[in-house]
């Protein structure tokens, strides 16, 4: 497949491309900008994004209303802007024409990050985290130990108003996790068994250590 049009503008027939997940925008909106593309000439003078997938063939991965509004007027042709084909690039147009929110890191977020994150759901109208106290989610979140969450449960420990159910999985919209390995804690030699301190003292070259009793064993080898 050549990829010679990738970053063109071009004029493309609109029998060359095909809709990927369509618009959510509603149908009087959509029918009411066809009216007014119409009456403006035919011409849309804002893109749609597509990505070549075969030869005269396109999918639409951004600007999906503007699709759907030269589709609901009758055109016959669209000026697109051509992409590259990658995940990547997909995923990225679809943030910057506002068609998918872009997630944060909340392993490594910062504080502003996570306000910002909280604000933008609470403030959506009919948000899940009405009620939910700006501040104090912030400052749990910043203060917890979020780099070694393997997902987001934890925050329902926080005691900042987010509990299980639509409150959580509303965070899962904005936030998203890589985890650190959970630091080994090494277990105290007094909470070994006398068989696993014999194990130790015997590694460590202690003469006599199957004869030693337990608080023996433990004041030879507590030696951290």
């Amino acid at each position: 497949m050549s990829l010679s049009n990738v970053g063109n503008l071009m004029c493309l027939y609109m029998n060359e491309i095909r809709p990927t997940k369509g618009t959510d925008a509603p149908e009087f909106l959509v029918k009411a900008a066809a009216k007014a593309l119409i009456e403006s000439g035919d011409r849309n003078w804002v893109p749609v994004i597509v990505k070549e997938v075969g030869e005269d063939e396109y999918e639409v991965i951004g600007n999906s209303f503007v699709y759907a509004t030269a589709n609901e007027a009758g055109l016959e042709k669209v000026w697109c802007i051509v992409t590259d084909s990658s995940e990547r690039t997909e995923v990225l147009t679809q943030i910057l024409t506002s068609e998918l929110v872009p997630k944060i890191n909340l392993s490594t977020a910062t504080r502003d990050e996570i306000k910002a994150a909280l604000q933008y759901l609470i403030e959506k109208p009919n948000s899940e985290l009405t009620g939910v106290k700006l501040a104090i989610a912030t400052n749990r979140l910043d203060e917890a130990q979020r780099k070694y969450w393997s997902d987001l449960e934890p925050i329902t420990k926080l005691k900042c108003g987010i509990t299980k159910g639509k409150k959580l999985d509303a965070l899962y919209t904005v936030f998203y996790l890589t985890p650190e390995p959970t630091p080994q804690v090494a277990t105290p030699v007094n909470a070994l068994t006398i068989t696993q301190l014999r194990e130790m003292a015997k590694k460590q070259g202690i003469p006599g250590y199957t004869k030693k009793k337990k608080q023996e064993l433990v004041a030879l080898l507590d030696v951290g």
